[in-house]
């Protein structure tokens, strides 16, 4: 395909190009680029917020690119220090490699799996001696590294950076040096370390990396970054019906980022749908349902999709709440009880992993999301007694459950 046109599929979505005129001079040298992307599999799951580097990852593929998708199985150790406002956990060798194969498992979910090279920063990192860290080291200077938000920010309220974490975004960078990478991907917040692999190519002799950064994906509640940790996520392996439920919580106002970033629809169709809303001729549901789709079909079949899709509908219809023919059952035993008081409903669910936590449990039930026997709930302390039956509805998800106590 023509450089200029690549450029266009490639720049959709992108925040930042460094830089434009390179990557068209190193489209119009090589006829294969080699493209960089790298994880550190700190948790076990991918989400939607990944996805939109992958998808990234999958349009250089479509190109014809060789993408290599790097497995920070090494730097993962150290603990990325981007966006945090204390030195971070480290995780150990047993905890990575086994995030390490989830993550395997779930990107070709993604990417084509004949055309994606795995690759390993400890083939490389674990074989370093201090003299060779030394000199990686006297290759940036502690005032460049003080230009990073976060570490400044630490640095002028007097908490502790350890130099383990000012060596992570030279190792980072390092990882480009070895790979000889043409372009190198990644989130908003990772522009620091992206172009720290870039200065060090060029310290290292070699041709620098061009950079190129996508957005962070606002999760559901239209606020923060989507992130498991804050329950706003929608997980790549989720069940379809899961993921509709997800999906169609969200604000209207949202859909127009997951549109951009997630699907591949037309930007001038994206506009028409919007002004569409604005005039009334469409329904924001109806949008909403079709942005569904279009995500959900990148993970699974079409049929299992719009099978998903009509249960969600029929338990959702105001007119007819159907209960699914088969609902998981949890007969509570007496560790939920105790001689002084009943339960709460709310604990009880986050006991069992149908709510994720108590505190998001109570945003739930505050937001009118939770059915006991068909009725809507609104105390927060609500309680269960023995010797009952509930029947539990998350009204978002369509998720069931009944309760024998």
């Amino acid at each position: 395909m023509d450089p200029k046109k690549q450029i266009e599929i490639i720049k959709r979505g992108c925040v930042d190009v460094i830089s434009e005129e390179e990557l068209l001079s190193k489209l119009n040298r090589k006829k294969t680029l080699k493209i960089k992307a790298g994880f550190d599999p700190t948790a076990p799951d991918l989400h939607l917020g990944h996805f939109v580097l992958l998808r990234k990852m999958r349009h250089f593929q479509e190109l014809g690119h060789d993408v290599q998708f790097l497995l920070g199985d090494f730097t993962a150790m150290i603990g990325d220090p981007t966006g945090k406002s204390e030195t971070r956990k480290r995780l150990s060798k047993e905890e990575v490699l086994e995030n390490s194969k989830t993550y395997q498992n779930q990107v070709f979910q993604v990417l084509d799996r004949e055309k994606t090279k795995i690759v390993y920063n400890s083939e490389w990192c674990s074989g370093m001696n201090f003299e060779n860290v030394l000199v990686l080291s006297s290759k940036y200077s502690v005032a460049r590294l003080l230009e990073r938000d976060d570490f400044s920010k630490r640095y002028k309220s007097g908490q502790s950076i350890s130099l383990i974490e000012f060596l992570y975004p030279l190792v980072q960078g390092y990882d480009s040096v070895e790979m000889e990478a043409d372009v190198e991907l990644g989130g908003t917040d990772q522009k620091f370390n992206l172009l720290v692999g870039r200065d060090l190519q060029r310290e290292y002799g070699k041709e620098p990396q061009c950079v190129l950064t996508v957005p962070l994906l606002v999760g559901l509640d239209g606020v923060k970054k989507m992130s498991k940790s804050l329950s706003n996520y929608v997980g790549i392996t989720e069940e379809p019906v899961e993921m509709f439920g997800k999906l169609m919580s969200m604000a209207d106002d949202l859909m127009w980022n997951y549109f951009e970033l997630l699907t591949d629809l037309a930007m001038d169709k994206i506009e028409e749908r919007k002004k569409g809303i604005e005039s009334g001729n469409l329904h924001p549901k109806e949008v909403k349902t079709e942005l569904a789709k279009l995500i959900m079909d990148q993970f699974s079949s079409e049929e299992k999709n719009r099978e998903a899709i009509e249960e969600w509908n029929k338990v959702h219809n105001p007119k007819s709440r159907a209960v699914p023919e088969e609902v998981p059952v949890a007969k509570l035993g007496e560790e939920f009880f105790s001689e002084s008081q009943n339960p709460q409903l709310v604990w009880v669910l986050a006991k069992l992993n149908f709510l994720p936590s108590v505190s998001e449990g109570r945003r739930i039930i505050k937001a009118g999301g939770i059915y006991v026997d068909e009725e809507k709930i609104g105390d927060e302390k609500f309680t269960i007694s023995r010797g009952g039956e509930y029947l539990i509805r998350q009204g978002k998800k369509g998720k069931f459950l009944r309760l024998v106590t």
